[in-house]
Order: C-alpha cells, then structure tokens, then sequence
C-alpha cells in the first residue's frame, strides 16, 4: 500500500483515475494492527476498480486535521479528490466488501 503524506494526499486523490480507500491508521492502535493485512489483501483483490492507500495519523497531523480524523482506525473513500464514504474502526473483509458495493458499482462477488 502506497502510504500518503501532507504534502501529496491532496494530489494523490485528485490525480486518482479510480476511487481511492484512505486507510488512517497509527501504530498504536491495535484495531489498525487488525484491519492492515485485510486491507493489503483487499488492495490485490481490488486494484482494478480501486486504490487503497494509507496515512500515518501522527506523522501526518495536517492531513488528518483537514480531514477531521477523530478515530483509528478510519476508512475514507474518495471519488475525483471528494469524500463519499466513511468508515470508523475495524471490520471483517465481508463486512469491508459489503459496506464498499455500492461505491464501487462494479464489483462482482
């Protein structure tokens, strides 16, 4: 997973030619120790339709500021650089799948 700082998140998204799944996470957070290897998995499975990358909450203070990350974990999924959907905390991959669908119109599963 391709991790984002302050200086290219803005970018990054905006640049993005499919939707792209935020992932912001610390390491002190044992629930984001749970989700990462899902969302690794996820990343492979997903790469044709979607980008999951990260973003280290406390190295990456401005980011989170402006994206008002208030919990670790937190999954945002952003479409053209805006936000579309939001997530807090950790959750199985079937439940990932089944929350991301309808952002994500073409999945087959």
């Amino acid at each position: 997973m391709l991790e984002l700082t302050d200086t290219t998140f803005t970018r990054h998204l905006a640049d993005a030619d499919r939707p792209v799944l935020v992932y912001f996470w610390a390491t002190w957070c044992p629930p984001c120790r749970m989700l990462a290897p899902v969302l690794a998995e996820l990343a492979t499975e997903l790469a044709d339709v979607a980008e999951i990358v990260k973003v280290d909450l406390d190295a990456e203070v401005d980011t989170a500021r402006s994206q008002r990350i208030m919990a670790a974990p937190t999954l945002n999924l952003y479409r053209g650089g805006e936000l579309v959907h939001s997530m807090v905390g950790a959750r199985p991959k079937h439940a990932l799948l089944r929350e991301l669908e309808p952002h994500l119109s073409v999945l087959t599963w």
